[in-house]
């Protein structure tokens, strides 16, 4: 018989199962885990690379190498096919995923005791809004599962494998899936019958998790590092604000290594000598010659977090600078992330116009993703379905556990 895993590659953590008879069977891909960061760290001194929270920790202790997260943000581009020099090895962005998912599945082959080749991976229902680079991006991703050593690769929408899992009593109503991912927002309308699941409708933006932290961090924190700040000409008097490009870069979390470069440390430390204001942009020197771009990225996503649970948090930068710590107020997560939720809450009611259904025909929302545990979202989402009942599963799990039970009715 062919074992076919279901892997959920996703843009902040990834997960894997496999139907254990008539249940799907969740992979141990951490020790004592069922999801795994989806980060990579080349160790430079060890000439090896650790994944998952190994290579978290790997960052957070300094050691000195290159750290990669949120590389399925890059699927589609052109930066997955230049080979360049990560630490102490040149790779394409390409093969540094397929490293990845060759883990995931060495990982499931040692659980299970199987000889795994054959794969159905989820994917986001757009991947970017271009239809060309969307394309390209299945392609970047298949091609990555082919370096992994799997021979039989398919797809599957998210929120459609989800769908799957859903234990709801919709008793004549729909079922709308709302994944929200590191990455990416995905919806699926679907209905319920006998046990089998239908798809109605599926629609998603490129609007996710890590959205929010980059928002949050060029509101908070890149104005402590000189963002819109005031540099003098050096040619002429007067003065320009800061490029907008490095700070922009520098918030976004699949970016970030590739400003670990002479160049932009030369940048920077010019920056220092010409600013009108000079603290943020020695602030911002540092961060560039000590690569801690991705640990600021860390304290804005806890501090996130930290305020999704309770009234007060603060983005903790204390490692850039003593007592260096950013209040997040109500007010600042309400005009940095309504845009990105209203963005949500119009993709939800899109997909209602794509099934030719209203409000009141779903009876349930699932969901699913990370980031749907955050207020803001189920509030926004809340506002198009004020009268659906709310059904959380597991928000991390949910993907891998429907793919493998699609895995097994295709076989």
């Amino acid at each position: 018989m062919k074992h076919r895993l279901g892997i959920d590659f996703g843009t902040s953590n990834t997960a894997a199962a496999i139907m254990a008879g008539d249940k799907p069977y969740l992979i141990p891909v951490e020790e004592g885990k069922t999801t795994l960061p989806t980060s990579v760290f080349f160790d430079t001194h060890r000439a090896n690379a650790v994944y998952g929270s190994a290579a978290n920790a790997a960052l957070i202790d300094g050691r000195e190498g290159r750290f990669m997260r949120a590389l399925k943000s890059v699927l589609g581009t052109p930066l997955m096919h230049e080979r360049r020099l990560i630490s102490y090895q040149r790779v394409t962005l390409i093969e540094v995923v397929a490293l990845f998912l060759t883990t995931v599945k060495q990982r499931a082959e040692q659980a299970t005791g199987l000889t795994i080749d054959s794969v159905l991976s989820g994917r986001p229902v757009r991947f970017h809004p271009d239809p060309d680079r969307n394309a390209r991006a299945e392609v970047d991703l298949r091609s990555a599962y082919e370096t992994a050593g799997f021979t039989d690769i398919s797809f599957m929408y998210e929120p459609e494998a989800a769908a799957q899992t859903s234990t709801a009593n919709l008793d004549g109503n729909y079922g709308l899936v709302v994944d929200i991912g590191g990455g990416t927002s995905d919806f699926t309308i679907f209905e319920k019958s006998s046990g089998q699941t239908r798809v109605i409708a599926s629609h998603g933006v490129r609007v996710g998790g890590t959205n929010f932290d980059r928002a949050l961090n060029l509101a908070t924190v890149m104005p402590l590092l000189g963002y819109h700040g005031e540099l003098k000409n050096e040619m002429c008097p007067g003065t320009h604000t800061a490029p907008n490009a490095l700070f922009q870069d520098l918030a976004t979390w699949e970016k970030i290594p590739f400003l670990y470069t002479p160049e932009t440390q030369r940048f920077t430390k010019r920056y220092a000598k010409l600013a009108l204001d000079k603290p943020p942009f020695e602030r911002l020197a540092e961060v560039i010659e000590m690569e801690m771009g991705h640990d600021i990225s860390f304290a804005v996503e806890a501090g996130k977090i930290a305020r999704n649970a309770s009234d007060s948090a603060e983005i903790d930068l204390s490692f850039i600078e003593p007592n260096l710590v950013v209040p997040l107020s109500g007010s600042i997560l309400s005009t940095t992330l309504t845009p990105l939720t209203t963005q949500i809450s119009d993709a939800a009611r899109a997909t209602l116009a794509m099934a030719d259904l209203s409000s009141d025909d779903i009876g349930t929302v699932v969901y699913v993703g990370g980031s749907s545990l955050m207020r803001s979202v189920t509030e926004a989402i809340t506002a198009v379905l004020p009268n659906a009942a709310q059904e959380r599963t597991a928000a991390f799990t949910a993907v891998a556990d429907g793919l493998a039970m699609a895995a097994a009715q295709s076989r």
